[in-house]
């Protein structure tokens, strides 16, 4: 069988624009904001909880964070990476009615894996798998090994788009057909 996985942020979704109103929610000035929630970000992806995730950003700009200003920025932390980009989601639709095997590898907490899967447009991937659940982010060659185990494939099956370099020469390190992510119409025409 051939699988066609997908990366989400910036993939399958828009990008967030939560960060300004993240920022104002700590009290803290964007760009400080901005360079913590990225710097951290790396570690939150592989497993740590959000509660220590959002008090190293805060610790980062100087201020102190509680379970319930944690709980108030993952949400909406996790809405502002809520919104599909619409030419993706018709892709999905198309390769799903088609009967294509779908995949999702995302670095992302397991607070958003959760909150993919509850969505309905999630019933189109046969496997998902979030860096959170696995505590290993991609590149790393160990998360690609673990996504083939799940799909019970061969590298060789798998077709892996992602909007990052790195993670697309992690996947093709390890045998996976990758492309570097350059929109719906650019995927289609790798599809056909």
């Amino acid at each position: 069988m051939n699988w066609i996985v997908f990366d989400y942020g910036d993939v399958l979704s828009k990008p967030s624009v939560a960060r300004p109103d993240l920022a104002a929610t700590m009290g803290a000035p964007l760009p400080e904001f901005e360079k913590a929630y990225w710097d951290y970000r790396i570690p939150y992806d592989a497993g740590s909880t959000p509660l220590e995730y959002w008090q190293a950003v805060g610790d980062a700009v100087g201020v102190p964070v509680d379970e319930a200003m944690s709980a108030e920025l993952t949400r909406m932390d996790v809405e502002g990476w809520g919104h599909l980009e619409p030419a993706s989601e018709a892709l999905l639709e198309a390769l799903s009615e088609a009967g294509a095997a779908l995949a999702l590898l995302s670095n992302a907490p397991s607070v958003f894996g959760e909150w993919v899967r509850a969505q309905d447009w999630a019933r189109h991937f046969r496997v998902t798998l979030f860096s959170g659940d696995v505590r290993c982010v991609k590149p790393d060659a160990k998360i690609f090994r673990l996504l083939l185990d799940e799909l019970g494939a061969e590298p060789a099956d798998c077709l892996f788009f992602d909007d990052r370099e790195s993670n697309v020469d992690g996947a093709r390190a390890v045998g996976l057909r990758a492309h570097v992510w350059n929109g719906a119409d650019a995927a289609r025409a790798w599809l056909d």
